[in-house]
């Protein structure tokens, strides 16, 4: 049984940071991309970012690029969004996820090519 779980969300204020995991259960990261999406309240979710399953291509969405890295640890089956920077209209439920097919990569990222995904964390950027 495939499950996602997110940590590591909270509050930061402007211009500070955050770094959120996803340790994936049933499948390891070798074999799957993982994506972050994001949904405020009243707004449609986004993609983040996301990593492939081999660990050679990211992508970013714009408003992350400069500011959000995504990385993994195999070793440890997680993969991390380091958030800096962090502005007030960054504040959303934060989504780990990831598609149902093996060694599947594509971008820009659409919510409706991943199949499983975790419960979603709170971030809040506040001062």
């Amino acid at each position: 049984q495939v499950q996602l779980v997110e940590s590591g969300g909270g509050l930061a204020q402007p211009g500070g940071s955050l770094r959120l995991s996803c340790v994936p259960s049933g499948f390891t990261l070798a074999d799957y991309t993982i994506g972050w999406f994001r949904q405020a309240p009243g707004k449609e979710r986004e993609g983040v970012s996301c990593l492939s399953y081999s660990g050679r291509w990211k992508y970013y969405g714009d408003f992350a690029k400069g500011r959000f890295t995504i990385s993994r640890d195999i070793a440890k089956n997680t993969v991390y969004l380091q958030m800096n920077n962090l502005r007030p209209e960054d504040t959303a439920v934060y989504y780990c996820a990831a598609p149902g097919r093996r060694q599947y990569y594509t971008t820009p990222m659409q919510a409706y090519e991943y199949d499983y995904w975790g419960q979603g964390i709170q971030v809040t950027v506040s001062s």
